[in-house]
């Protein structure tokens, strides 16, 4: 399928229930060993790839010897602390031997949902890719709450392809796709290749027979709310059977799944919801020398800016004004207000001697919407 050979950046959702075999407690290395190969050929032809890997609590479970009925948040939580090394060594055996480096990040919501955690969480995925290193992410079960957790990692893996513009998310799960009703009791469903919008219609479908298609804690609802958080940032999303061997590889020669289209890129998604979904929390007055750099989409540098309004934080969205008061842009500060006051007028190699730090401009071409761009939430 081009979708998955020709895609820029791919996140691959893989749940416990591949991962860890269900007779023994650990991890199924066969299973691994060849999506391990799946992962090498996809870096080979210059992919770059992040993995979302559920089975830190399946295999701290086994550790433990925790009883088999449903555990405690307590006991979830000291079985994930037990498993997440387990798992993260499973990894680094399978792909080592492919010449990958691997690198863990745990998150939890809060990483993905305020501004600040979000933007520190996808520097360290962009770093760590720009090294090379295959990102292996899972949720921070040690510390996670049932009132504050993703509750499954198709949602976490959906974050994760929003936070990092991936432009394809792969959910790897015990069903080739969507189907009209669940083919293993409707002999007459029929399996649905390309889904061009998520429309209720479509989404209706992941209810009644459907809804316990899925492994781990999700269901078809979950892989399709994961499907329409993607689309929204961008993102396509490819459904499939995870449950053999290769199953990156059986896609690309022909075997069954389901892509849901993305109506726009990453990069337009998501400056359309800096643009026009996020309240300012100050303004930033430039130059205009800035402003004709800006409209060349350049990032914009502490030297360009005259003057700074409002009390914002690291992260928040401000607005980025000429000195007549027309708006040029909207963004997300690298600075807080405080240390965006200090810094006004200098170079970025000057920077650091002030503040003691250096995080680049003051507002990344990357996360700056221009004024007549349109917008939309992903």
């Amino acid at each position: 399928m081009s979708a998955l050979t020709e895609a820029r950046l791919v996140v691959v959702k893989v749940g416990s229930a591949l991962l860890v075999s269900a007779k023994t407690g650990l991890v199924d290395r066969a299973w691994l060993a060849a999506f391990a190969g799946d992962a090498a050929r996809m870096r080979e032809r210059g992919q770059r790839l992040v993995v979302v890997s559920s089975g830190a609590v399946a295999l701290g479970r086994t550790r433990l010897k925790l009883p088999k009925r449903k555990l405690s948040l307590a006991e979830k939580q000291a079985a994930a602390a037990a498993g997440q090394s387990l798992l993260m060594r499973a990894w680094e055996e399978a792909l080592e031997p492919h010449g990958l480096r691997t690198a863990q990040i745990l998150l939890t919501p809060d990483d993905t949902e305020v501004r600040r955690r979000f933007l520190n969480a996808r520097a360290t995925l962009e770093t760590l890719l720009d090294l090379g290193a295959v990102a292996v992410v899972n949720e921070n079960d040690t510390v996670a709450t049932e009132e504050l957790r993703y509750g499954d990692n198709d949602r976490l893996a959906a974050r994760v392809a929003q936070m990092i513009g991936a432009d394809l998310l792969v959910l790897l799960s015990d069903v080739d796709g969507l189907y009209t009703a669940d083919p293993r009791h409707d002999p007459t469903a029929e399996h649905i290749p390309h889904v061009a919008a998520l429309t209720e219609q479509i989404l209706a479908m992941a209810g009644g027979a459907n809804q316990t298609a899925g492994v781990g804690t999700g269901g078809m609802a979950t892989k399709l709310a994961a499907a329409r958080i993607a689309a929204g940032a961008g993102c396509a999303t490819l459904i499939t059977l995870g449950n053999r061997a290769s199953p990156l590889a059986a896609v690309e020669h022909g075997a069954r799944a389901t892509l849901f289209a993305a109506a726009e890129t990453p990069s337009a998604a998501y400056k359309a919801w800096i643009g026009g979904s996020l309240t300012p929390q100050g303004a930033l007055v430039v130059d205009s020398g800035a402003a004709a750099a800006l409209r060349k989409g350049k990032s914009l540098l502490a030297a360009g800016v005259r003057a700074v309004e409002g009390r914002f934080d690291k992260g928040d969205a401000v607005v980025v004004r000429d000195g007549d008061g027309r708006e040029l842009a909207r963004g997300l500060t690298r600075y807080d207000a405080v240390d965006a006051e200090k810094i006004l007028g200098l170079r970025t190699t000057a920077i650091a001697a002030v503040l003691g730090y250096e995080s680049g401009p003051l507002i990344h071409a990357d996360d700056l919407a221009l004024a007549h761009r349109g917008a939309a939430e992903p």
